[in-house]
């Protein structure tokens, strides 16, 4: 019997969408209906190298979800200008290692940007769009507190052009989007 693809998921949207609360919400209905999850984080590398900064500037981080937005801009960057594939190179071999120890779980990535849509999109993730209103976006980026925001108009942040799968609005309320994450896991696990 041929083995059957899981599917794959990779969310993108603003800074302050509510990306990460959407995935988390959806992982807990796909494991819901039976299935595993697997998360993978496209800037994985660039979180590392955000810890051994602050580790050698004396200011560790003890939190793994601490963020410096401009320092994080910066080295998606400069690791693009040394290797435009980098990021790009370091997901895939880590999507087809998870395809090889989990080959039944479902992958979501909560943080795709529009310079690697291509390679994501040819690793077989679909791609879905979560989008806010304005105001609550700026409301929910602005409580992340950041170490330093990260800037919207940087090439890192820029939106992504190509027509997603599905669109998932966040309107502010945490059952509104938790049904939502019900409907996408009922279509992905069909």
């Amino acid at each position: 019997m041929p083995k059957v693809a899981m599917p794959k998921v990779a969310l993108h949207g603003l800074p302050g969408v509510g990306k990460t609360t959407f995935k988390n919400l959806l992982a807990q209905e796909v494991s819901r209906a039976g299935a595993e999850v697997l998360t993978l984080k496209l800037a994985a590398p660039l979180y590392e190298i955000q810890s051994v900064v602050y580790a050698v500037a004396g200011r560790p981080l003890l939190d793994g979800h601490e963020q410096d937005g401009q320092l994080l801009n910066f080295l998606g960057s400069h690791l693009r200008q040394i290797n435009p594939h980098a990021l790009t190179e370091a997901f895939s071999r880590r999507v087809r290692h998870a395809e090889q120890i989990k080959p039944s779980a479902v992958l979501l990535c909560d943080d795709l940007r529009a310079l690697d849509a291509k390679a994501v999109t040819r690793l077989g993730f679909s791609l879905v769009e979560v989008t806010a209103p304005e105001e609550l976006r700026r409301a929910r980026k602005q409580a992340r507190a950041d170490l330093t925001p990260g800037d919207e108009r940087h090439p890192t942040e820029a939106p992504l052009e190509a027509t997603p799968w599905r669109r998932v609005e966040n309107r502010g309320s945490l059952e509104g989007l938790r049904e939502q994450a019900a409907q996408l896991a009922g279509e992905l696990l069909r």
